[in-house]
């Protein structure tokens, strides 16, 4: 009770400020007063949680917040439906999805060889493609790891960088790094990367190259060039896999120059086999401030839009 409710009912507040109910707690009964349909929505956020306690998970206002997001929605939501069984389980913490929009993201990855995962900044995107990418090491279904960033000049040109090419281009990389240090530790990651078991390399290092038995990860891919992406969708050989992320809101490509991100629906959206996921807003995992942010600025790029179309007319 103490796990659902949270310290000093901090969870329980959260519910009774969403709802036009009052909530009873009386040891270990849970008792609400209301109107129906409100008593129904509620009585839907407590099996959520609970079942997301069930899955071994620690609740958080975050987890509340989207449990009631959902349940207002009402889209096709049932309790438990959000949870899954852990992709990864790293230093005996399970990772899995955490929202409807992530287990669908799961679920592409696999069913398919090739997966975009389209959507801001906190979705999991590159996370959850990550932890997919070390099971299936873990579990041999694939013999290498190959992660890939564009290294786009966002600010600095690289020229004016110190260091060679490796210390000027392992900052882009660097975020990678962190994702693996949690997911196997520095020592086993350091030992694979020795070995050409896992491979962190800028875009430009796959040209002419074919990667068979691999699971191979391209992370920010809005700032491919369209020429980039199709040389990078043409690498993969046998045995492999490839999931693609990226935040169309985010492209750093020069003026004048198209995301093949931004196209690629429209070349290989009707293709078997690959699949094309969109998260949004309600799948970020991170502090809610960053979920505003996101919805801020959507509104806001929607403002724009309109007024350009209004000045066109006019």
């Amino acid at each position: 009770m103490a796990d659902l409710l949270g310290y000093r009912d901090s969870l329980l507040k959260i519910i009774e400020d969403s709802f036009d109910v009052d909530i009873f707690v009386i040891g270990d009964i849970i008792e609400f007063m209301g109107e129906d349909d409100q008593i129904e929505d509620v009585d839907a956020v407590f099996k959520e949680l609970i079942s997301q306690l069930n899955q071994g998970q620690t609740l958080s206002p975050q987890n509340v917040r989207y449990a009631i997001e959902m349940v207002k929605s009402r889209d096709r939501f049932k309790p438990g439906q959000s949870v899954d069984e852990p992709i990864l389980v790293s230093k005996g913490k399970g990772i899995r999805a955490k929202t409807l929009g992530q287990r669908q993201y799961i679920k592409a990855m696999r069913d398919n060889t090739i997966v975009f995962a389209i959507g801001p900044a906190g979705t999991g995107k590159t996370y959850l493609a990550m932890a997919m990418a070390v099971n299936a090491l873990n579990t041999r279904a694939v013999e290498r790891l190959i992660l890939v960033r564009p290294v786009v000049e966002a600010g600095e040109k690289l020229g004016f960088l110190p260091g060679d090419l490796y210390e000027k281009v392992d900052p882009y990389l660097r975020p990678l790094y962190d994702a693996l240090y949690e997911m196997m530790g520095a020592e086993q990651f350091h030992r694979l990367l020795e070995r050409g078991t896992i491979e962190v390399a800028p875009l430009a290092y796959m040209r002419g190259r074919t990667l068979n038995d691999s699971f191979i990860i391209l992370d920010e891919a809005q700032n491919t060039s369209a020429e980039q992406m199709k040389m990078f969708l043409t690498r993969l050989g046998f045995g492999s896999k490839a999931v693609i992320t990226g935040d169309v809101t985010q492209i750093d490509l020069p003026e004048g120059r198209t995301s093949g991100l931004k196209i690629i629906r429209e070349i290989l959206g009707d293709m078997e086999d690959v699949e094309f996921i969109y998260l949004d807003s309600r799948d970020v995992i991170r502090h809610q401030l960053v979920q505003r942010i996101v919805n801020a600025y959507g509104e806001y790029e929607e403002r724009a839009r309109a007024k350009n179309n209004r000045e066109k007319e006019e």
